[in-house]
C-alpha cells in the first residue's frame, strides 16, 4: 500500500497542514509542517501537536514557525507501510499526540436507523434486511428536518413508545442529549498508510468515514482532519454496553493524513458543507463506494463540541472529536442478504477535497503493530532532546 503526495494531499495547494513523523535521528516523534512537497520540522517551536493547538492562533503560529527540513514527503510516505518500512528512515504518524480521542455517535439519520436495526438484530447480520424494512415502515427515513430535542422530536418519541418501537439509539439521535464516547486513548490513533484493526471476534463490521475536529483546551475548534471510526456492528448490536469493545481496539482509530488548521480560506463552514467519499477495495475484487454529506448532520459540529467540553468536562491537553457518519453499508459482499463486512487486506480510502485522503489497510487488531508508545515514552523522548 504505497502512498504518494498526490494520493493524500488536499486539492488546495495553499492548505495549512501539520502532522507528525517518526524520526530515527532523534528516536522519537517530531511535529512537521507541510511545505509543498517537503516537510519542515517545527518541533523546536512546538514539541507536541498539543502545544501548537494550544497557541492563541495556531494558523499564525504554524505559518511563522522556523524549522529545519525533515525530508521529502514522497520519501516519508513511501516508508510508512509497516510491511515494507525501513526503521532507519522517517515515516508518517497520526498527526495528534496528547489530545483525548472522543467521538460523537448517531449524528446522521441513516446511521441512526442502522443502529436501531443492529439493536433489533442482536448482532445477527442475516436478520438485518427484514428488520431494516420494518423499522423504515415505522419511522420513515426522512427525519433530516427533525431537530433533536425539539417538541416535534418529543412527540415522535411518544408515538414510537406507543408502537413499541422506541430505541436507545433514537434517544441519542433525536433526543436532547448527544452521544459522546471515548474512541481511544491519547497517542493510540494511527495515521495514513497504517494498518487499521478489526477485533478477531467480529464477523460484521464496517468503516466509518468521518470528519474529525481538533479542539483546544479552551473549547476552540482550531482545525480538522479525516477519520475512520472502525465499528464492530455485531458487537454493539448485541448490547450498547459493549460500546468499548466495539469501538476501542488496537489500531481501530485512524486519523489524518494531516491536520488542516482553520484560517481565512478554510473554516467551520467548509466542514459543514464537506462531502466525504469512501472506497473499500478488497483483494477478492469487491469494491464498495459510499459517501457522507456533512450538510445532513442532525446536530451542528459546534453543538457536539459544546456537549463534549465545557464547565461540565475539561480536557487540559485538548481533544479531537469524530463527528459521526451517515454511511452505513448494506451492499451484499458474499451473497444475497449477507450485507457488508470487512475482509483482511481491504484498503479503505476516505477523501474530501479540502482535507485530502486517508488510506489504510484492514488487519485484525491482534495482528496490527501493538500500541507501545504512550505519554511516558513521549515525555522521556522530549527530555532527551531538551524539548521539555
Amino acid at each position: 500500500m504505497r502512498l504518494s503526495p498526490a494520493d493524500i494531499l488536499p486539492a488546495d495547494a495553499g492548505a495549512l497542514l501539520f502532522g507528525r513523523i517518526w524520526s530515527p535521528a532523534v528516536q522519537g516523534p517530531v511535529v512537521v509542517r507541510v511545505d509543498g512537497q517537503r516537510l519542515t520540522d517545527v518541533s523546536r517551536a512546538f514539541p507536541t501537536a498539543r502545544d501548537l493547538c494550544e497557541t492563541a492562533d495556531p494558523a499564525a503560529a504554524l505559518t511563522g514557525a522556523a524549522g529545519e527540513d525533515a525530508g521529502a514527503l514522497a520519501d516519508i510516505l513511501a516508508n510508512t507501510d509497516p510491511e515494507t518500512r525501513d526503521p532507519t528512515r522517517p515515516w508518517l504518524l497520526s498527526p495528534i499526540d496528547l489530545q483525548a480521542v472522543k467521538a460523537a455517535g448517531v449524528t446522521f439519520v441513516t446511521s441512526m436507523l442502522e443502529r436501531v436495526i443492529e439493536e433489533r438484530a442482536r448482532g445477527d447480520l442475516t436478520a438485518a434486511a427484514g428488520i431494516r424494512d420494518h423499522i423504515r415502515d415505522l419511522v420513515g427515513d426522512d427525519l433530516r428536518r427533525l431537530k433533536p430535542g425539539s417538541p416535534e422530536a418529543a412527540a415522535l418519541k411518544q408515538t414510537l413508545i406507543a408502537a413499541g418501537a422506541w430505541s436507545q439509539y433514537l434517544e441519542v439521535g433525536i433526543g436532547p442529549d448527544a452521544e459522546i464516547f471515548t474512541k481511544g486513548q491519547p497517542l493510540s490513533s494511527v495515521g495514513a498508510g497504517a494498518d487499521i484493526g478489526v477485533h478477531p471476534a467480529s464477523t460484521w463490521n464496517n468503516p466509518e468515514p468521518e470528519v474529525v475536529l481538533v479542539v483546544s483546551s479552551r473549547g476552540a475548534i482550531v482545525g480538522a482532519a479525516l477519520g475512520n471510526d472502525v465499528n464492530l456492528r455485531d458487537v454493539e448490536g448485541r448490547s450498547a454496553l459493549l460500546l468499548g469493545k466495539a469501538k476501542d481496539n488496537n489500531a481501530s482509530a485512524s486519523l489524518g493524513p494531516f491536520i488542516r488548521l482553520f484560517d481565512g480560506d478554510f473554516t467551520i463552514e467548509t466542514i459543514k458543507n464537506a462531502e466525504l467519499a469512501l472506497r473499500v477495495e478488497g483483494e477478492d475484487g469487491f469494491v464498495l463506494d459510499g459517501h457522507s454529506n456533512m450538510s445532513q448532520i442532525s446536530r451542528t459540529p459546534e453543538s457536539l463540541v459544546a456537549a463534549t467540553i465545557g464547565r461540565h468536562h475539561q480536557y487540559p491537553d485538548g481533544l479531537v472529536l469524530y463527528l459521526g457518519t451517515m454511511f452505513a453499508p448494506v451492499k451484499d459482499r458474499d451473497g444475497v442478504g449477507k450485507g457488508f463486512t470487512h475482509k483482511i487486506d481491504d484498503v479503505v480510502s476516505i477523501s474530501t477535497p479540502s482535507l485530502g485522503t486517508l488510506r489504510n489497510r484492514v488487519r485484525l487488531s491482534t495482528e496490527c503493530p501493538p500500541w507501545t508508545y504512550g505519554a511516558s515514552h513521549l515525555l522521556r523522548d522530549l527530555a532527551k532532546v531538551d524539548l521539555l
